[in-house]
């Protein structure tokens, strides 16, 4: 079967299908191409079952210290745990986006195509699917492949040994959890874990965990990691597994065995270049990623590449940035990817959200700079919540007081991270911030009064 199209989108992670959806909306006609479940990693392995996964281990967790300890006139039972019934839950929200995508791009007339594709060339994808082959030629094709987890030779995939993805298939919490690498990923399940009762050991080989932060915004995940019983093993490597447990060298040159009923290997992802027909296209590269222009276009005409294919950061949120743009460039509009900032957002607990620039990474691109921090100690609404460890912060250039970032740490910081994007996008002064109106009590006031200290002129500190 032969399928002639304008566009034809291999990979329907996030961007993948906001390509397609937006290519549809703009009279195009498409084809997506996707071997797995619509969605890709970010809705099916990801961002999403790992998100309602914290929220019941947060709810879990609540209760049980409810019935350790009674707080704020508040005594409980101590909870029981039906892991069965919390992975159904978390499936079928999983089940209900996957059905929203799938409705999304019949709306928008985009035809798809479930199988596994393969490009021959810059034109010609080759798609087998469960009634037979069919092959799609296209005036466009967008790479939307994604990327997947990192192996170590020493811990190979398998048995004991898991990846986030295996790990958020588990059908009970582990007793003993074992996490390779102390980045996000691996520290957002292991958190979640350790609530629902795991007992959890972190080793990093950086000298401090979530090594792609500023310091001060990881010291209280430290602390709370601490509060939970997990052991934290900074400055040491993993050497392998057996069946005496993980085997790690440690920061003093001691060789130490870990005993875990799973290992977590989480020490980060990379482009998906195999299996899809890279080798046939004349693509140029940069080290493991695909190397795009500001508008995603490849080395090749009519090729184009956007989210993890393309590099750093890996987030879904630019991922579908990318493929709306190159939806409208197809369909000839003047586009290109120049965003101000892109939000990082860390789902631990606390949680972390960094925007912009640090006021270090700020200096080292020759800016003077003003800063203001605002702790969540003296923010009201983060005291009702009981949850005071934590902090906003803002950097400003110190002659026209322009922001150049703002990063948080704290409950439900995650939700503020629209805002701090918004501020950069629009070239926001710490004037603007300070003149807004914010709503009391509401942890956003910490943004206003962090603001108000870079300019020197608190209010309640």
């Amino acid at each position: 079967m032969l399928i002639d199209t304008r566009i034809v989108v291999l990979g329907g992670g996030p961007g993948g299908y906001v390509a397609a959806i937006r290519a549809g909306q703009l009279g195009l006609d498409c084809v997506l191409v996707e071997a797995d479940r619509l969605g890709g990693t970010c809705l099916n392995v990801g961002c999403i079952p790992s998100k309602a996964l914290i929220h019941a281990a947060d709810e879990f967790h609540r209760l049980a210290s409810y019935a350790r300890a009674p707080r704020h006139g508040i005594a409980a039972a101590a909870p029981t745990l039906d892991f069965a019934r919390t992975v159904e839950w978390k499936d079928a929200i999983v089940g209900r986006l996957n059905a929203g995508v799938a409705s999304l791009l019949k709306k928008a007339g985009v035809k798809t195509l479930r199988g596994h594709g393969r490009m021959t060339d810059g034109k010609t994808c080759v798609v087998d699917t469960d009634t037979g082959r069919v092959t799609v030629k296209a005036e466009h094709v967008i790479l939307a492949t994604g990327s997947e987890p990192i192996e170590l030779p020493a811990l190979p995939f398998g048995g004991k040994i898991v990846s986030s993805t295996q790990a958020l298939e588990l059908t009970e919490p582990p007793a003993r959890l074992a996490i390779v690498g102390g980045g996000y990923i691996g520290l957002e399940l292991g958190i979640a874990f350790a609530k629902l009762g795991s007992r959890v050991t972190v080793i990093e080989a950086a000298d401090r965990i979530l090594p792609q932060y500023d310091a001060d915004l990881t010291r209280p995940v430290v602390r709370r990691l601490d509060a939970l019983g997990a052991e934290v093993l900074t400055a040491t490597r993993a050497l392998g597994e057996s069946a005496a447990g993980l085997e790690v060298l440690c920061a003093d040159g001691t060789r130490r065995r870990i005993a875990a009923d799973r290992v977590l290997v989480t020490v980060g992802r990379r482009a998906r270049l195999k299996g899809w027909g890279l080798e046939g296209l004349d693509l140029a590269m940069d080290g493991g990623f695909v190397r795009v222009d500001e508008r995603c276009a490849t080395a090749m005409r009519g090729v184009w590449a956007i989210g993890d294919l393309t590099g750093e950061p890996m987030l879904a949120h630019r991922a579908m940035a990318q493929g709306e743009m190159v939806a409208e460039i197809i369909a000839g509009e003047r586009r290109a990817f120049h965003p101000a900032a892109i939000p990082a957002v860390c789902f631990t607990d606390p949680e972390i959200v960094s925007v912009g620039l640090s006021a270090e990474a700020a200096r080292a691109r020759g800016h003077e700079v003003i800063t203001g921090l605002f702790p969540l100690a003296a923010n009201g609404r983060a005291l009702t919540l009981a949850a005071e460890d934590g902090f906003t912060r803002v950097v400003a250039r110190a002659d026209n007081h322009l922001i150049l970032g703002i990063d948080a740490v704290g409950p439900g910081v995650s939700e503020l991270s629209a805002a701090f994007t918004l501020a950069l996008e629009m070239g926001a002064r710490l004037e603007d911030i300070t003149c807004t109106i914010h709503a009391h009590p509401t942890l956003g006031e910490t943004v206003a009064e962090a603001s108000y200290k870079a300019l020197g002129q608190a209010l309640h500190m």
